[in-house]
């Protein structure tokens, strides 16, 4: 085997260097973050804070967690992730499928296609969609932050491509072997996929999980807002509090520390769940997007 080049050495130097360079642009923030967020009001309010907290506290995670409305947002939310991605999965699985197949296995799949790339262009508006979410009856219901987002079209596109490369011999065999649809899907296809379902799992659930304005326009009581909608509406509200007892717990927490408190928690579950699916997370996002 030939030793590298010196060229090639310096080529690899280079994208090495842009690598971590990338890496600190991306780490380092959100390091900074949560130094903020264990940091004193004063330290923080007055930009003293680095890489390292300065004065540690807990004081902005007090507030958020010494509260109960905080855990029934958090249930709510991990409601909403459990069964939207859920549903993502099997709605996109179940609508992928039959769009892999050519025109002559599927003589509506043209029609189908036209109609799914339409609506991923051009959406009903949000008024529509609200006057039809309440007509449903789905108001101030987990359902309202679920459904009106079930089939998302990219995740579907993704899939497709992905069914498109498996070899039509799997199929044809189990075809011969008397194998319906549903077993041919449900036993080979899916199993195959994993890649691509744990590369749309993860987009669904970053997206149930991050989603804050949904509660916002289909929840008329805060008690029945998700996490990232109760943490942005308590951020807000902290110039507003008039309450004693509130301003009290109040006292050695600004805004900014508060803000930094709420990115690092919104983040938490995304960290817990990213190193499992990591690892087929590029090749599903690859094998997905470019059928040849």
């Amino acid at each position: 085997m030939k030793s590298k080049t010196f060229g090639s050495r310096f080529a690899d130097a280079c994208i090495w260097t842009v690598l971590l360079i990338l890496t600190a642009l991306c780490f380092l923030p959100l390091l900074n973050m949560v130094s903020i967020s264990f940091s004193d009001k004063s330290a923080a309010q007055a930009n003293l804070v680095g890489l390292l907290p300065v004065n540690f506290n807990l004081n902005a995670y007090k507030l958020l967690l010494d509260d109960t409305q905080f855990w029934r947002s958090f249930v709510i939310s991990l409601e909403r992730v459990v069964i939207g991605t859920g549903l993502n999965l099997l709605l996109s699985v179940l609508m992928a499928y039959p769009l892999s197949k050519n025109k002559h296995s599927f003589h509506a799949r043209n029609m189908y296609m036209n109609m799914m790339i339409f609506a991923m262009l051009f959406s009903g508006g949000m008024i529509p969609i609200f006057m039809v979410v309440k007509s449903l009856g789905l108001i101030d219901s987990v359902w309202s932050l679920i459904l009106p987002g079930a089939v998302p079209i990219f995740n579907v596109i993704l899939l497709m491509n992905f069914f498109k490369s498996i070899p039509d011999a799997l199929e044809e065999a189990a075809v011969m072997d008397g194998a319906s649809k549903f077993r041919i899907l449900f036993g080979i296809f899916i199993p195959i996929s994993l890649p691509a379902l744990a590369t749309i799992g993860l987009f669904s659930m970053v997206g149930h999980w991050n989603d804050y304005f949904s509660g916002l326009l289909y929840m008329n009581s805060s008690s029945n807002y998700p996490l990232q909608t109760y943490i942005q509406q308590l951020t807000v509200d902290v110039t507003k509090i008039t309450d004693p007892s509130q301003l009290k717990s109040l006292a050695s927490v600004s805004s900014k520390t508060l803000n930094a408190a709420k990115i690092v928690v919104s983040i938490i579950p995304v960290l817990l769940v990213y190193p499992f699916l990591q690892r087929y997370f590029v090749t599903g996002l690859v094998i997905g997007s470019v059928k040849e």
